[in-house]
């Protein structure tokens, strides 16, 4: 992820993210226990870097950068999203051992493995827990720590922690946005940090993305994409990004519709 970007910064961003895209200066400073001009300073090296617009009084993403609410997300791109999922319940066998990411990718795939047998689930997304846990023998680990109201994920060093006790045969998680220069984004940097630690851990790392994330920017990068083996997704990427992809030795799988 993008090294200069400090704490604080990365605060404010999240912040951001959970007010929905924009918020007021007062409001910040008082959710991170700080002065209104230590804020407007942030603020001020985020603007210089595109990441965030100040306006009067107060803050806002780019629209670009902004990522809506899981369920809003769960409508989108639909079709494109359950044939991916679909593609990805062919690779992974019943038994097998897996993580699961809080993205509504991966909340689809754990929709298409309903029906495979005894698999062995860690993950920190309450609703690919509760898809997946009392069904077929299925074992599920669910990582502990706060629970985020806007995408039902838990983060923190509790769930981390928790992940680090396992090993698993596939790491199935989702990025933001794709493009040739940045390569691999995400909008939080916990996601970012859940994903390295999940990919270390994981024999076989599949990358799930629909074409809207290709040629798109989200603030936090991916240290390295090539950490990944395999994109599944529902178009051939752009040629640039294909370029990239190989680049990374990153296999890419398009999924019939």
């Amino acid at each position: 992820m993008q090294t200069h970007i400090n704490h604080r910064e990365q605060e404010i961003l999240r912040e951001l993210h959970l007010a929905g895209g924009s918020c007021r200066i007062g409001f910040l400073a008082e959710r991170l226990g700080v002065t209104d001009e230590t804020i407007r300073r942030n603020i001020k090296l985020l603007e210089s870097r595109g990441m965030v617009r100040k306006v009067h009084g107060g803050v806002h993403l780019p629209q670009e950068l902004t990522e809506k609410p899981f369920q809003a997300r769960m409508t989108k791109n639909t079709l494109a999203k359950q044939a991916i999922a679909a593609r990805v319940a062919e690779i992974i066998a019943d038994g097998d051992s897996l993580y699961l990411d809080t993205g509504t990718t991966t909340a689809f795939v754990a929709q298409a493995l309903q029906d495979h047998k005894d698999l062995y689930v860690v993950t920190n997304s309450i609703d690919a827990a509760s898809t997946l846990s009392r069904r077929n023998n299925n074992r599920v680990f669910f990582a502990g720590g706060e629970l985020r109201s806007h995408d039902g994920g838990t983060f923190g060093l509790d769930a981390l922690n928790f992940i680090q006790r396992f090993n698993v045969q596939y790491a199935v998680l989702s990025v933001a946005a794709i493009d040739a220069r940045s390569g691999l984004m995400l909008h939080d940097l916990q996601e970012a940090n859940f994903a390295k630690e999940a990919a270390h851990r994981a024999k076989t790392r599949i990358l799930v993305a629909d074409a809207d994330k290709f040629e798109r920017n989200a603030p936090i990068v991916v240290e390295d994409p090539g950490s990944f083996d395999v994109i599944v997704t529902n178009i051939t990427p752009p040629d640039d990004v294909v370029v990239m992809l190989e680049n990374n030795e990153i296999k890419i799988i398009v999924a019939k519709s």
